[in-house]
């Protein structure tokens, strides 16, 4: 155990993993309590934020888990409650939600452009209305939002919805950050590249690669620079160092974790 959070209270959504290992929200969450932090482990998927919330425990640290969908503005304030019911107070906020789907202006319906935007964009807009006003009580926070190098480059696949909503949440979270810059609070997005997470294994993704999952990991794996994807412990030590004291002079900026990804698609 560590102390880079020690005295924190970190809410994490998307805390969970939409399938077997480690997806972004699941490993940070652990890793932020980890270093001392009290985390609040929210998901939809109730069970999926229990298994987050035992592997914290079961390492000494302490967690709480609740369910809710993060587009929902009911369930949003509930979880926002249930996190000062318990804790008292919101130091980090961190931001996993998201989801993708495949498909240009003309493939993807406008229930599927409305999905993901409600998914990875709305989700964000919510958990911050609903903490900021803490934070800023408190004159002291950090926001840590996910956003993808699918919101700045072309990676090879048309998820149109996914690009634009990643892209929007960069801008999203710069203007948070200079709002809110004289109140004490920063914020930043992470930009991952081609990770290997559950997420990337959704049916959606593999059918863009033939439906053939070897084939998946072999075309992303040769993408990057480095010759292999990450995986979600890249992505939750940069959201460690962002929400964290030692990146106190660091807001309203872009971490991308990448692999040098992006260096070469310019």
């Amino acid at each position: 155990m560590g102390d880079r959070l020690k005295g924190k209270v970190a809410l994490v959504s998307g805390a969970g993993s939409i399938g077997p290992g480690w997806g972004n929200g699941k490993a940070t969450a652990v890793l932020f309590a980890r270093e001392g932090a009290k985390v609040l482990a929210g998901d939809i998927k109730l069970a999926a934020a229990q298994e987050t919330k035992r592997i914290i425990e079961a390492e000494g640290g302490v967690c709480e888990a609740m369910s809710g969908n993060a587009a929902d503005a009911g369930d949003v304030a509930a979880i926002v409650e249930g996190c000062l019911s318990a804790f008292g107070r919101i130091d980090v906020l961190h931001n996993n939600v998201g989801i993708v789907e495949v498909g240009g202006p003309v493939e993807t319906t406008e229930e599927s452009w409305d999905r993901v935007n409600d998914v990875n964009l709305k989700s964000m807009f919510l958990t911050c209305k609903h903490v900021l006003p803490h934070m800023e009580r408190q004159g002291r926070g950090a926001i840590v939002n996910i956003a993808s190098i699918a919101g700045i480059r072309w990676l090879g696949v048309p998820y149109i919805s996914y690009a634009a909503t990643k892209a929007a949440v960069i801008q999203f979270t710069r203007v948070i950050a200079l709002q809110y810059a004289r109140s004490g609070i920063r914020a930043n997005s992470i930009l991952p590249g081609l990770m290997n997470t559950p997420m990337v294994h959704a049916p959606a993704v593999v059918a863009a690669y033939g439906g053939n999952t070897e084939e998946l990991v072999r075309r992303r794996d040769e993408q990057c620079p480095m010759g292999h994807m990450g995986d979600a412990w890249d992505v939750a030590y940069a959201a460690l160092f962002l929400a964290s004291d030692e990146a106190k002079y660091v807001t309203g900026t872009e971490l991308v974790v990448d692999g040098g990804l992006t260096a070469k698609c310019v």
